[in-house]
């Protein structure tokens, strides 16, 4: 393994696992926290709208932003930086102005790093070995998502109430992160492809990038983007097992077995995905998905929701990291930040359009439509992919 995972890979991937440790201290209690202080079910819905639509685009710019000056690690430093400082800054005031400011920000640091780091993931690796080296990145930030609950859920038994003492410490693991960053060292091709010399240049020239993509790239991005339009929140799972009328604790350890499931499996299907195919793995994601959904939709026991979250967690294994691997193996080398952007930004922007026409069928209908609708959409997704898309096609030479 030592060899198809470099240092700068490995040490991205411990950045990811501590930030993802700070991130996820706070996602349990969130919405608790922001309900104590006044903030209505609108007020949320609003404030995590513009935080993750800041995310989204930011996504794009900075991504272009990377190749244009050919760095990634300014970019990555500065958006773990703007997120570790934004977490604790929750704490300092219950002024909504404040909490939307920090939040944002958050998601602005999100924004500003993901596409230069995940371009320099692609850097950092082969056509050859790129898919084990996302899931081994995607598996280190996953087992963080699954530590960070843990820890909160062992400080609200001690400190019932406390949240500003949780988002204060925070800081720890986010600081760990930045000061891992300033040990990555980025290559330098000799001769990166530029085609990057236009004059014009503002926040959204990235679509641009559209039009000179290739056609596999083009047609990967619409059956993903298709699949996202249907695949809402994560959120809507857990509501439906608490609807369900299973305990708050239940729940939630359903969301940690899933997080420790998912890391488990990453780098085994990545490392599948190179072996055999990115594109049959990604379909073979998108069928669990599908299977996941379809169970939620008419099951209710909870053994099910346990083997339903089990596979739900191979489907997120199967895609969320080869999907950028087989994305970076449609990217010329001197594009890869922007091409990853421009799918990194259409993505937030759909699952934002995708949690709202859910929470409104939820609302309208009911649940059961809203995951019949997903299963049978995943399947469209699917074949889409099936049918439109090459199997590993490399446009990337060797790095």
């Amino acid at each position: 393994m030592r060899k198809q995972l470099s240092r700068t890979v490995i040490i991205l991937s411990l950045v990811s696992l501590f930030t993802d440790i700070a991130s996820e201290m706070l996602y349990p209690i969130m919405p608790i926290y922001l309900k104590s202080i006044g903030f209505s079910v609108l007020l949320i819905g609003i404030l995590e709208g513009i935080a993750e639509a800041t995310a989204g685009i930011s996504k794009g710019y900075f991504g272009e932003l990377s190749d244009r000056i050919e760095k990634r690690t300014p970019f990555i430093r500065l958006g773990y930086l703007l997120s570790a400082l934004a977490k604790p800054a929750l704490a300092i005031s219950k002024w909504p102005f404040w909490i939307f400011i920090a939040r944002t920000t958050e998601r602005l640091g999100k924004g500003i790093r993901t596409s230069a780091r995940d371009a320099l993931l692609s850097d950092e690796s082969t056509p050859k070995t790129r898919g084990r080296v996302f899931g081994f990145h995607r598996s280190m930030d996953t087992l963080g998502a699954a530590i960070g609950p843990i820890i909160t859920l062992s400080l609200i038994s001690f400190f019932p109430g406390n949240y500003n003492f949780i988002f204060v410490l925070t800081a720890i693991p986010g600081f760990a992160a930045i000061l891992l960053t300033f040990l990555i060292r980025e290559k330098h091709s000799k001769k990166a492809v530029n085609t990057l010399n236009k004059p014009k240049f503002s926040f959204l020239t990235f679509f641009n990038y559209w039009k000179e993509a290739s056609t596999n790239y083009k047609h990967i991005v619409i059956g993903l983007i298709l699949f996202t339009l249907i695949n809402s929140s994560d959120a809507f799972l857990l509501l439906k097992v608490k609807d369900s009328g299973y305990s708050d604790s239940f729940v939630v350890g359903l969301y940690i077995f899933y997080n420790f499931s998912y890391a488990l499996l990453s780098y085994p299907m990545g490392y599948l995905s190179d072996k055999l195919s990115m594109k049959g793995t990604i379909i073979i994601g998108l069928i669990a998905f599908s299977l996941t959904y379809l169970g939620f939709s008419i099951l209710t026991a909870k053994i099910h929701f346990v083997i339903l979250f089990g596979i739900y967690a191979a489907y997120a294994a199967s895609t969320e990291g080869v999907v950028k691997a087989w994305l970076s193996n449609n990217l010329p080398r001197g594009r890869t930040a922007t091409g990853l952007g421009l799918y990194n930004s259409l993505q937030s922007i759909s699952t934002l359009i995708a949690s709202s026409l859910a929470g409104t069928i939820w609302l309208i209908s009911d649940s059961k439509t809203v995951f019949m609708i997903s299963a049978i959409g995943s399947v469209i997704a699917a074949g889409y992919i099936a049918i439109f898309t090459k199997t590993n096609v490399t446009y990337q030479a060797n790095v």
